[in-house]
């Protein structure tokens, strides 16, 4: 099919009546739909003054609006997702930092985004629900009437989304992300995935992180598919929406998949009745023994990618079809990927080195950041920050990420390598590896662990177990026993700053 660049061009790809959004108790919003809603859209921010270029912070709640909301404006402003959740001082520095020029809210939110927009200046833009017109459909309104001075739809490097990095170890960095970037990654992801207009997706993913707008909202659009969108992710109504939507994939974190399998064999009947094509996961290391435990209750391949934002989100794959090797993060699946070392040398086949990317989804830099682009590019390679190595099958693995790998008295330690270590233990359900501030040593290697339900296990029987399967430097010192282990905002475990957290620091 010819080169997708803008998001008009992307949503060229569905047909006129096909449904594109839908949405629990909702009437299917089709493509053509879909597409005058883009049109109004940009007409209505054209109109409150905002073209080209500009930043519209987005403060909505996951659902339909949010999905149709982020292609909509992205199509002839920039987009700039942010979590609901966050407090005001939270939205005062991400809208100020990003230079927003308008805020969108739902009608009679009480965000306390508005209150941050009101003293920031930022012009407030209400969305109203049009539910009559499908799923996701909307009207603009609030705004001052001004033309804005570069009105239309967004070309091809013009910048459609624009995120923070997580920031877990240093002030979060602009990552803006072009029409072309994420219209290259969204075709990335279905080639990968081999989507097609008979393709339905159920999507759980948050709509304010870069694996749900990209994964879950783009790259089925692209092929023309259709997309059920969810409140944001429950695992007790998980099943209840697999029945609704019939889907034939689905993509999550590797902490959503543990907790929708843990109630897969009650409800055996409705994973029946709906085969899926597969099921995706991304955006945090998928341990390989809930890979082989989601595969045989559902019947179906999981496909395990690895992505980051400044990718606008896929970089590797597991494919589809041919082999697929579990602990591994798969194939180059669109931009080049190598493995550099310290010096900015490319390693070869089996050494282990920082994995590097380059290619169309990749941003060229983070915005008003030099120091940060000079340490993240080199020789026109990203380096992601992770650590990791490529087999003779082409095969992407990762060791770690470098500012979590874990430095006892010298010795380099990959959490995730303890990690799987420990979940071969029967009781085990969830584990994170996270390094423990040391006197002597510098950093001791630490654990924390959730066991499986009815199932106890002592933290010297843990120790003993490890004994056996790693080095003695290796087993950690410290294993901390908890309900719940924390996480962020898009579910991903945190292992960066957990002994802080955990009091243990």
């Amino acid at each position: 099919m010819s080169e997708i660049r803008t998001l008009k061009e992307l949503l060229a790809a569905g047909r006129s009546d096909a449904a594109a959004i839908t949405a629990p108790g909702a009437r299917d919003l089709t493509f053509d739909a879909f597409r005058k809603l883009v049109a109004d859209t940009i007409a209505a921010l054209n109109g409150f003054g905002v073209g080209r270029n500009d930043r519209v912070a987005i403060v909505l709640p996951n659902g339909p609006e949010m999905a149709t909301a982020f292609v909509a404006i992205a199509s002839g402003a920039t987009a700039a997702p942010l979590n609901p959740a966050y407090k005001a001082d939270e939205f005062e520095f991400y809208m100020s930092d990003l230079n927003s020029k308008a805020l969108v809210v739902e009608a009679g939110s009480k965000s306390p985004a508005v209150a941050v927009a009101q003293k920031l200046g930022i012009s407030i833009l209400t969305l109203t629900l049009d539910a009559n017109a499908g799923a996701g459909a909307f009207t603009l309104s609030g705004g001052e009437k001004k033309p804005a001075a570069n009105p239309g739809y967004a070309e091809s490097e013009d910048v459609a989304l624009i995120l923070h990095t997580s920031g877990t170890t240093s002030r979060p960095k602009i990552v803006p992300l072009s029409q072309r970037n994420v219209t290259a990654s969204a075709g990335n992801i279905a080639t990968s995935l081999e989507f097609t207009d008979t393709d339905r997706g159920l999507n759980i993913m948050p709509l304010f992180h870069i694996h749900g707008l990209i994964a879950g909202i783009l790259a089925p659009l692209s092929r023309g598919g259709q997309i059920f969108c969810t409140p944001g992710f429950n695992a007790l109504k998980f099943f209840g929406w697999m029945d609704d939507c019939k889907p034939t994939w689905y993509t999550a974190v590797p902490t959503m998949h543990q907790a929708i399998l843990a109630r897969s064999s009650q409800n055996k009947d409705v994973i029946a009745r709906h085969p899926l094509r597969f099921l995706r996961s991304s955006s945090a290391s998928m341990p390989p023994q809930l890979i082989g435990e989601l595969e045989a209750a559902f019947h179906a391949p999981l496909i395990e990618a690895y992505g980051m934002t400044e990718a606008s989100h896929q970089m590797a794959s597991n494919p589809l079809r041919g082999k697929r090797k579990p602990g591994a993060v798969g194939l180059p699946a669109g931009p080049e990927i190598g493995i550099m070392d310290e010096d900015g040398n490319l390693l070869g086949i089996g050494e282990i080195g920082e994995v590097v990317i380059r290619g169309d989804n990749v941003t060229t830099g983070y915005e008003n950041n030099p120091s940060a682009n000079a340490s993240a590019f080199t020789n026109g390679w990203f380096r992601t920050g992770d650590q990791g190595m490529i087999d003779a099958d082409g095969h992407l693995s990762l060791t770690g990420r470098l500012k979590e790998i874990i430095n006892r008295a010298g010795e380099k330690i990959s959490p995730r390598e303890v990690d799987e270590a420990l979940l071969d233990h029967p009781a085990v359900a969830q584990v994170v590896t996270f390094a423990l501030p040391h006197d002597k040593l510098g950093e001791e290697v630490a654990a924390a662990v959730v066991l499986r339900e009815g199932h106890t296990v002592t933290e010297a029987e843990l120790r003993n177990f490890l004994s056996e399967r790693l080095a003695a430097f290796k087993t950690p010192r410290k294993i901390v026993f908890l309900e719940e282990i924390p996480k962020g905002a898009t579910g991903k475990l945190q292992r960066i700053g957990l002994a802080q957290k955990l009091g243990l620091a």
